[in-house]
């Protein structure tokens, strides 16, 4: 019976299309009005003429109108200026208010996309996140996020931090979701937005599947997506890893693009850049020509500043003179972020404009109210660096800074506070702020001990020559728990890689003389757990302890042989530096070097200049001469390349690359004369040698004493500069008799440096000795000459004495530690000593 009245309702349908078709296309009005109403929305070219057909249609708009509505809502402001935006004026109209109740009764119905692109354009225009609807959308979306897609779980992460929800469990969800599928995930785009956006809580070994895959898919994109390669070091940046070899592909990237990128993308590009200490000369330079280009673009201080930053540290002396002119015009228009935005940039530059800095001061001091503690912490660092005198800012500053200080229950916080106050003129710290940090100790890491050790040193230095012994006992009694804290957190250490990311930031003196045997020991400890991931790091913080230990490096050598095809070619110097810095071989010397530069043959040409300077000095301390890296090194090429980059380093950097240029110059012409390599360094050196001369009290003390060991004041010289530049702390000439011959006799003159020439040999043209007699050089070794825990020469000192030997001279060493020995407690003893040196062949 149904069959049979439904039959009939049909046929009935099909004579009325036929009769009447007019008729039939008016019956169908929903989806032709559907279709019309999206088409008219498509067409609109402001806002009221949107407004004006929801009002007419809203009894009848479907779901998928309402989201286009929103889409095309949002569309027509960002075709707009920010001048131009009226974000309120749409949020706050009688129809958009229609269109949000309409979604509350529809979003059920919407598709995935339709409901996450509702909830991006209703944040775009700032409705608020406690809203009905906002949190019903969020809802909704939580409640399908395991049939989303990659791209519709990119933006919906996105929405989270925009709303601050970073860190929510919602967050964790979607990373949860991301590493179950990451292996069938293809689209790198919505994948580098998650990678973003889950930065903040997602494990280590997340973290390297994620690195793996981006690998993996780099290859996929075409080479305009600035976005993805943006977004991918920033990324590196958030999880604080850097991966060169990723970052040199998203370099690529943005050198092929640099003609398309804006100030804002190369402003972002260049402090994610210094952020991970990654160096990339071509990008430098090509940014540097497109922000000069755009200096007479801009007059706004939104724009300026952000040029300012971007380009004044590696302006031109012209190019900065100019900036801070037309930033001294629009100073007083600044806001407090923009001040201290441009304080910073000062402080890069070495800016010495004195006007500027007072003007920028002055804006800094009517907010200082406003500023966090980091952020205080980076003003008093800056102001002192600028050499900046004003009493107001700094009382002002020292106020604030104890105010947090009082309130602040944070470890990291109260250090930053600490280590601020103990910058500031006249540094002090009551015992309320010494109970503060007494307080907090028990939750502290190494590198916070390290904050308030370093501060309560200088504490104890001021107070011990204008306060009372009472406050610096205190101090030092406060000294000693940090110490026991600090022996407690290495003793019960048992991750090195935790341990290590404690060390990697840690500067300052107390870690490396107070805990340096235990850190050292802990370290040993846990060497086993040294891999191509972190040993990089770990012999970096090597280099910098001065402490040989044989067990360590033999160690790295060893993870360095094994695992080399890990280790990214960029790391190779930081590995070697702790071996040239303590002057050590490893059992497999050849082994090992051999196969880091088999390692790094094949990147030379695209290692930053600067890089290979300092690894080719590194390796010369060492003898290891590479054949492949000096001739990179030395040619015109190289060298012209170095120069320009020379240009845009500060003057401390760039004098020393130039030092460092030099002295790999000067150990290739001794070390490696069959390298026919010229010696391009005379004019460099004669400009910084000028005040040579000077000794201090230990070196005038044993200048007498050999005089008199000698005869007589002409049979020495003091600060003697040879060929090539080396100075000489004492040198004395004995004839085949062993006797002292005097300077005015024989009329030898090292000390001015006429042009000397060099045979094959080595042998000085000009300056010949009688028959049979020996030039000495007598070298007072300090402490910065031996490693920290061992009687141990150091590479530098090494190699100055090799340079001497093949200059001709028989070296004499005076390592501290005897001349300040008990043995020699006595003048007598000393001149003995000194006796036996000269005198006696064989003792050095």
């Amino acid at each position: 019976k149904d069959t049979f009245f439904l039959d009939l309702s049909v046929t009935n349908m099909f004579r009325l299309k036929a009769i009447c078709p007019f008729s039939w296309r008016s019956f169908q009005f929903r989806p032709f009005s559907c279709e019309s109403l999206i088409i008219q929305m498509s067409k609109c070219t402001d806002e009221e003429q949107i407004f004006h057909l929801i009002e007419r249609n809203k009894a009848t708009l479907t779901e998928k109108q309402v989201g286009y509505a929103f889409n095309i809502l949002w569309k027509l402001q960002k075709q707009k200026t920010n001048l131009l935006k009226n974000v309120e004026y749409v949020r706050d109209h009688p129809q958009f208010l229609t269109l949000h109740n309409l979604t509350m009764n529809r979003f059920k119905l919407m598709n995935d996309d339709t409901l996450v692109n509702v909830l991006y354009v209703t944040q775009q225009f700032a409705v608020e996140a406690h809203d009905p609807l906002v949190e019903a959308l969020v809802t909704e979306a939580w409640r399908r996020l395991e049939r989303f897609d990659i791209n519709m779980l990119s933006k919906f992460s996105s929405y989270l931090v925009d709303q601050h929800l970073h860190l929510s469990p919602l967050m964790g969800k979607i990373a949860n979701i991301v590493q179950k599928n990451l292996e069938t995930i293809q689209d790198l785009r919505s994948l580098s937005i998650l990678m973003v956006n889950m930065s903040s809580l997602i494990s280590q070994h997340f973290q390297e599947q994620l690195v793996n895959k981006t690998e993996l898919l780099f290859d996929t994109i075409d080479s305009s997506e600035v976005d993805i390669a943006r977004r991918i070091v920033q990324f590196l940046q958030n999880v604080k890893y850097n991966h060169p070899q990723l970052l040199e592909s998203c370099n690529k990237v943005f050198l092929s693009n640099m003609n398309h990128l804006d100030l804002d993308s190369i402003s972002t590009i260049l402090s994610l850049y210094q952020s991970l200490q990654f160096h990339s000369f071509e990008f430098i330079t090509m940014a540097k020509k497109r922000l000069t280009e755009m200096i007479p673009l801009f007059d706004h201080p939104d724009s300026f500043v952000k040029l300012f930053v971007a380009l004044g540290p590696m302006a031109s002396p012209e190019e900065k003179k100019q900036l801070q002119s037309t930033m001294l015009l629009m100073s007083e228009e600044l806001t407090s972020q923009q001040a201290l935005a441009v304080l910073e940039a000062m402080k890069e530059m070495e800016s010495r404009n004195s006007h500027l800095i007072k003007k920028i001061a002055s804006v800094l001091h009517k907010h200082l109210d406003g500023y966090k503690p980091k952020e205080l912490l980076k003003i008093t660092q800056a102001l002192i660096f600028l050499h900046f005198q004003s009493k107001a800012v700094f009382v002002k500053l020292r106020e604030l800074l104890l105010s947090y200080l009082k309130i602040s229950f944070i470890p990291h916080e109260i250090s930053i506070l600490v280590c601020a106050l103990s910058l500031l003129p006249s540094p002090h710290l009551d015992e309320v702020g010494m109970l503060r940090i007494e307080e907090v100790l028990p939750q502290c890491h190494l590198n916070d001990l390290n904050y308030f050790a370093t501060s309560i040193l200088k504490w104890i230095q001021h107070d011990h020559m204008y306060s009372s012994s009472i406050t610096t006992m205190k101090q030092l009694k406060l000294l000693k728990k940090l110490n026991d804290c600090g022996h407690q957190i290495l003793q019960q250490s048992n991750s090195l890689n935790l341990l290590w990311e404690d060390l990697r930031f840690s500067k300052g003196d107390w870690l490396l003389d107070s805990l340096l045997k235990e850190t050292i020991a802990t370290l040993q400890r846990l060497m086993e757990e040294i891999n191509y991931k972190n040993v990089a790091g770990i012999a970096s913080f090597i280099s910098r302890t001065n402490y040989l230990s044989t067990l360590l490096l033999d160690r790295i050598a060893s993870v360095v042989v094994q695992q080399i095809e890990k280790i990214q070619p960029f790391a190779i110097f930081a590995i070697i530096l702790p071996f040239s810095v303590l002057n050590y071989d490893p059992p497999q010397r050849d082994e090992f070097f051999g196969t880091c530069m088999q390692h790094l043959n094949s990147q030379l040409g695209m290692l930053d200049p600067l890089a290979l300077v300092f690894l080719g000095f590194s390796l010369a301390t060492l003898e290891y001469f590479p054949e492949d890296l000096l001739k990179a090194i030395f040619n015109i090429k190289f060298l012209a390349r170095l120069d320009s980059q020379l240009e845009i380093l500060s003057s401390s950097l760039r004098k020393k690359v130039q030092f460092r240029l030099m002295e790999l110059n000067r150990a290739v012409c001794l070390e490696c004369p069959e390298f026919q390599i010229p010696w391009f360094h005379d004019r460099f050196c004669q400009r910084y040698n000028k005040d040579i001369g000077s000794m201090d009290g230990a070196q005038q003390q044993i200048y007498k004493m050999i005089a008199e060991v000698l005869g007589g004041v002409n049979y020495v010289k003091a600060s003697v500069l040879t060929p090539y530049y080396h100075t000489v702390d004492f040198e004395c000439i004995l004839d085949k008799r062993k006797k002292p011959l005097s300077y005015g006799k024989h009329n030898i003159t090292l000390g001015k440096l006429p042009e000397i020439h060099w045979e094959s040999n080595t042998q000085i043209v000009g300056s010949r000795l009688p028959p049979g007699a020996e030039r000495i050089a007598l070298e007072f070794l300090d402490s910065k000459a031996f490693c920290k825990n061992l009687p141990h020469i150091k590479g530098q000192s090494a190699m100055k004495i090799r340079h001497l030997e093949i200059l001709g001279y028989h070296v004499i060493q005076i390592p501290h530690f005897e001349w300040n020995s008990m043995a020699l407690s006595t003048k007598d003893a000393r001149m003995d000593y000194l006796r036996e040196c000269i005198f006696r062949e064989g003792k050095s």
